[in-house]
């Protein structure tokens, strides 16, 4: 991956999309009572990280899952460096609350090493099935005229679709009146959307109350902190068989800018 990692502090003018403009809080768990994993989770996320329990979901009429595994759907993405990720002390201390947390035995731990390499933010889903597709000429030249972009990423999130995966926000620059994201996703002919998460923790199993309450309060404590800070130059078309892209390739890096 090529991304220039902020180390150092940005200009001023530097700003970012603020939760007004985007969908996180619209789309946050409602933890007023105990998280149950819901049907979307079971069927497509449960039965990777924890094959055998009850209310695995296998299969279902007129979805393509077949023990959490479909046909290889291609995405563009925004990918996310792991090494940089591991070096943010704030990530650190982040991650270090969650394992002392009452739910951390139904956190799957296992699991993180095989998606290092491949974490990342959705921006355009299901471009192709099967085959990577091939992108035209005038969305490269778009591509290119956005230029490089910078994002933060913060957290800790839990939505209200696929209720048992734990996720970073995306917060993209502002450019004037423009998101970026959705100026890439206008070159993809795709409408706006607003929100962008990375992946990274999976529930085993349901919450219990007291064990939903701890969740609450840290994505109350995360919320608005950074947690990473970098400018993405390039953007992947990651073909994958299943959600966690535990099966998966990078088709194509498509530059962001010259």
């Amino acid at each position: 991956m090529t991304t220039e990692t902020a180390r150092a502090a940005r200009p001023n003018t530097l700003a970012f999309c603020t939760d007004a403009e985007l969908g996180y809080r619209r789309s946050l768990t409602d933890f007023s009572e105990p998280l149950a994993l819901d049907e979307s989770y079971r069927l497509a996320h449960l039965p990777l990280v924890a094959p055998d329990h009850p209310r695995v979901i296998p299969r279902r009429e007129g979805k393509p899952y077949e023990m959490g595994r479909h046909p290889r759907i291609f995405s563009l993405v925004l990918p996310v460096d792991d090494t940089d990720l591991q070096a943010s002390p704030a990530f650190r201390e982040l991650e270090a609350a969650l394992k002392i947390s009452p739910f951390a035995g139904k956190i799957a731990w296992n699991v993180l090493p095989r998606r290092r390499d491949k974490l990342h933010a959705t921006i355009c889903g299901s471009l192709g099935t099967d085959n990577a597709p091939a992108i035209a000429p005038e969305v490269r030249h778009g591509l290119a005229q956005i230029g490089p972009v910078t994002v933060e990423l913060r957290g800790l999130f839990s939505g209200n679709v696929n209720r048992g995966r734990l996720y970073l926000a995306v917060y993209p620059e502002r450019r004037g009146e423009t998101n970026p994201l959705q100026a890439i996703q206008a070159a993809f002919g795709r409408p706006p959307s607003d929100l962008w998460l990375v992946g990274l923790y999976n529930l085993t199993d349901d919450l219990d109350a007291t064990e939903t309450a701890a969740l609450a309060a840290l994505v109350r404590r995360w919320w608005n902190v950074p947690l990473l800070r970098f400018t993405a130059r390039e953007l992947w078309l990651l073909g994958a068989d299943d959600d966690l892209v535990f099966d998966s390739e990078v088709a194509e890096r498509l530059p962001l800018g010259g």
